[in-house]
């Protein structure tokens, strides 16, 4: 058992052939000889992820942090700038998956 920091989760599922990227906010895995477990507080598939949405949670935690008076709200402002950036680092792997799937074209077969 351990526990995990924020960002993307590759699930394989078994009988598909694509793996399946998952944003998780952090949590704890645990692994036993036929299963793998993630607990956490929440999981966004990598598709539904909204990158304007990461980048102002990002902007906004970023100015959070420099009022370093308040250090419960810099203490929160660091976990969410840590959230926005592990979103927005699973929305460019799902977007390399998807110009990798899209730049493949399949050979033409001879006649």
């Amino acid at each position: 058992m351990t526990t995990l920091k924020p960002g993307s989760v590759r699930i394989k599922v078994p009988g598909q052939a694509e793996e399946e990227l998952v944003y998780v906010s952090g949590g704890i895995l645990e692994v036993q000889p036929h299963i793998v477990t993630i607990l956490s507080d929440s999981a966004i598939r990598g598709t539904d992820l909204d990158e304007a949405k990461a980048l102002d949670a990002k902007r906004a935690a970023e100015e959070a942090m420099k009022d370093k008076a308040a250090t419960l709200d810099y203490a929160q402002a660091q976990v969410e700038l840590a959230q926005a950036v592990a979103q927005l680092a699973a929305i460019k792997k799902t977007s390399q998956t998807k110009l990798i799937d899209i730049g493949c074209k399949p050979k033409r077969q001879p006649v």
